[in-house]
């Protein structure tokens, strides 16, 4: 883990607009998230790696290191 990674995303939901931040795990791809605000499960869109990716203001750990490198980067390798 590089010391530039952030470990904090907000997360906001597209169906109610309610926002939470949580620490992102770094060893693994969330693909769940239940809004704490209406009870939706938030699921990655198409093409991102978990919900971080897609919802969050910071994508996930793993994807934040390859684009430090100049990768393209998916944390579900």
């Amino acid at each position: 883990m590089t010391l530039a990674t952030e470990l904090r995303s907000t997360l906001t939901c597209p169906s109610c607009g309610g926002q939470t931040t949580e620490t992102m795990p770094t060893d693994a791809c969330q693909y769940f998230y239940d809004c704490a605000h209406c009870g939706v499960v938030l699921k990655p869109k198409p093409g991102d790696c978990c919900v971080y990716c897609s919802y969050g203001n910071v994508p996930c750990p793993p994807i934040q290191e390859a684009r430090t490198g100049g990768e393209a980067g998916c944390c579900a390798r």
